[in-house]
């Protein structure tokens, strides 16, 4: 288990600076316009997929529709669907948790001179969510290879609450490693104070896809709970959400995430001791 503790970082910009108030108050509105948005069509999706009858499978469980092609929709269309989705809710999830690491990215901008800062934030946040939206391209396509699979294979429907008690279990532990401590104080401390010189859309480009790299990794045991919890059930989406932002903007945040680890290490398994028990 890490001991690693992520150091605060010293502001890149002084936020006492009247001259700063202005663009301040316009960043937090329109990244506050943003996650509304983006928060109330993923609501809106979750809801009606909600609606959309589950396919009770053996194993006492039941397989979302939504991993499912909708008829009359071919593959390709079914992934674009997917990725719309998934990058929507990616955008209401993360965006409380990123929102700091633009802001330094902005008055970083801005010390280097960059005539246009607020244009380059956004295209380090477009960085960022196309390293999300790849994640999700891979994860629509396993997903689907795997509900026909459970369907095709009784035997591994009937494994998959198993795996599910597994899978929590092991995206516990990896919250509790010195690997995940990393990848967090990379994503608490970007961009660093030293040596960051946006001067140009192909720098911050290079910023956002980076940033994206270690959150996304730094999430992945999250990611593989929301996945065998419901990615598509609003309150596992509202629990991993508050959980990436606490221990992404905590002053503690390693002791969170192997709080959160903990949890996740005794929630696995439970419900491995509850399969099992049922089973015998």
């Amino acid at each position: 288990m890490s001991t690693a503790r992520p150091e605060r970082v010293a502001p890149l910009h002084d936020a006492s600076d009247p001259a700063d108030a202005a663009p301040r108050r316009a960043f937090v509105l329109g990244c506050s316009v943003l996650f509304v948005g983006c928060a109330a069509v993923t609501a809106g999706r979750t809801a009606s997929m909600s609606a959309m009858a589950a396919l009770p499978m053996r194993g006492g469980w039941s397989l979302s529709m939504h991993w499912l092609a909708m008829c009359g929709r071919n593959a390709p269309a079914q992934l674009a669907a997917w990725l719309v989705m998934w990058s929507t809710m990616m955008v209401a999830m993360m965006l409380p948790a990123v929102v700091p690491n633009l802001w330094r990215y902005r008055c970083a901008a801005v010390h280097a001179g960059a005539t246009h800062p607020t244009a380059l934030t956004v295209c380090v946040g477009v960085g960022y969510l196309l390293v999300w939206t790849a994640m999700g391209a891979v994860i629509s396509v396993a997903g689907t290879a795997l509900a026909t699979g459970l369907l095709e294979h009784p035997v591994l429907a009937r494994a998959a609450p198993l795996a599910t008690g597994a899978v929590l279990m092991l995206a516990g532990a990896l919250q509790c490693t010195a690997w995940k401590a990393r990848q967090l104080t990379h994503c608490r401390q970007w961009p660093p104070s030293a040596g960051v010189s946006p001067a140009h859309f192909r720098s911050a480009w290079r910023v956002g896809l980076r940033l994206g790299r270690h959150c996304s990794a730094s999430c992945a045991g999250l990611t593989a709970i929301l996945l065998v919890s419901g990615v598509m059930d609003l309150r596992a989406m509202v629990v991993i959400t508050a959980a990436i932002t606490a221990e992404r903007l905590s002053l503690h945040g390693d002791r969170v995430a192997r709080g959160i680890g903990v949890l996740a290490l005794v929630t696995g398994l439970w419900r491995l001791i509850v399969v099992i028990t049922a089973a015998g």
